[in-house]
């Protein structure tokens, strides 16, 4: 879309500037500081080098906000919703010579960092990072920076998911979405995943509690992110921190982060998405469920799965690392059977398999789509420190490839709970 600046008369597009709203930005530099030197500098380089109005980062006075509530605790601080009084830039207004706003009185999350008054690396990192791998609707918008008058914590000013988590739509929402809906969100997260992994970055912290939905899915949290050539291991002293059931064979034995374990967390979140359930609800997250794992152990399915789409999930929980697909290859997959979907003759006769069979399962005393689900006492699902040892090399199960209609064999599905008696795990190897 081509548009003539008023102030250069040069063509750009989508009413953005860039030579002139540099101007504009830099003009205003005197006028605002967050208090803090590498802030400062922070914002003024991004807004120096910002292509279009998604790309603009702020320094936000607290009191711009209105309304501030908690609404939860991270895993290095806390979340609160706000109101924001001026909403965000979108294109500089020549006639008021400001610029004009969008959204004004929005609801946006407001990100603390514990600490962060001090100005850590690691907050720098993280807007840096999340600023880098901005990508549309697929990551979570930043819009600036602010600073709470009492801790004197900085925080992340960020859209607000009015769904919340994933975990949290599903929740409400599963019986409401049909297959085309759950392609369509996954796909959305695959292209986000593409986009960090293009950048030559890893998440590192992939899980469903990290994904957003604000009426599609969208990937927050880049606090752990690093540059794919990170060769530092995650942890210190075997250490590891996420979310056990999204972590793959290889991290849980402490292997460095690869993108191939990004992969391995989005398979997980695929099964959740899917099935409608977190992965291992039923069972406690400890060392046992660590070693099953590592042994072959996936998350079963409750209801029939289209087998195109288990299958894509096992490739991405293959425990060779080497086996899983790329983002890029998952997201043209999802792609095409989003935008393709009813002329997916193969796909849609799979769909219908399962639908007839989903139909019956209730007859049976089968749970089907309900999420009624109970929730193991120790299954956790918020990232935490893990450090098991001396974990059996990673492994599928003998017949993984042979299962068409679920994750795991077989050998496990006879129960949603897990029989620990029929895992052949060897007693003598132990876990410290």
């Amino acid at each position: 879309m081509a548009w003539i600046c008023k102030g250069c008369n040069q063509k750009n597009s989508y009413y953005w500037c860039i030579g002139c709203n540099t101007k504009h930005f830099q003009q205003n530099f005197e006028n605002w500081t967050s208090g803090n030197d590498d802030i400062d500098k922070l914002i003024q380089d991004i807004q120096l080098s910002a292509t279009s109005y998604e790309k603009v980062l702020e320094w936000i006075p607290y009191d711009r906000f209105y309304d501030i509530k908690y609404i939860a605790k991270g895993g290095f601080g806390k979340i609160y919703r706000a109101n924001w009084i001026d909403g965000y830039i979108r294109l500089w207004d020549y006639e008021n010579q400001n610029w004009y706003r969008m959204r004004s009185n929005k609801f946006v999350a407001l990100k603390s960092l514990n600490s962060s008054k001090n100005v850590t690396l690691n907050f720098i990192n993280e807007i840096t990072l999340h600023h880098k791998v901005d990508y549309a609707s697929a990551i979570i918008r930043l819009y600036g920076i602010t600073q709470d008058p009492e801790t004197k914590n900085y925080m992340m000013v960020l859209h607000y998911a009015y769904n919340g988590s994933l975990r949290n739509y599903l929740d409400k929402y599963y019986n409401e979405l049909d297959w085309r809906d759950k392609i369509h969100n996954l796909y959305v997260m695959a292209a986000g995943i593409d986009q960090i992994h293009k950048k030559e970055l890893i998440h590192r912290d992939l899980h469903i509690g990290n994904i957003l939905h604000t009426g599609h899915t969208c990937i927050t949290d880049m606090g752990l992110c690093k540059p794919a050539d990170y060769n530092v291991l995650s942890n210190t002293q075997n250490n590891i921190y996420g979310v056990l059931p999204y972590l793959g064979p290889e991290i849980l034995r402490g292997q460095n982060y690869t993108k191939a374990a990004d992969i391995y967390s989005f398979g997980i979140i695929m099964y959740e998405v899917m099935s409608g359930l977190p992965p291992y609800h039923d069972v406690s997250h400890d060392e046992n469920l660590t070693m099953k794992i590592c042994q072959g152990l996936r998350p079963r399915f409750n209801i029939k799965i289209p087998q195109d789409i288990v299958h894509l999930i096992k490739r991405c929980l293959d425990a060779n690392p080497l086996n899983r697909p790329t983002a890029e290859r998952i997201k043209e997959t999802l792609y095409l059977w989003w935008v393709n979907f009813n002329s997916q003759t193969e796909l849609l006769k799979q769909i219908q398999e399962a639908d007839e069979i989903n139909k019956t399962l209730s007859s049976r005393n089968i749970p089907s789509t309900s999420l009624s689900y109970e929730t193991h006492s120790e299954a956790i699902y918020t990232s935490r420190l893990l450090n098991y040892k001396n974990l059996p090399e990673p492994k599928n199960s003998d017949d993984y490839y042979e299962q068409n209609d679920n994750i795991i064999s077989e050998e496990y599905s006879e129960s949603l709970q897990i029989d620990i008696s029929r895992m052949k795990i060897n007693e003598n190897t132990s876990i410290h």
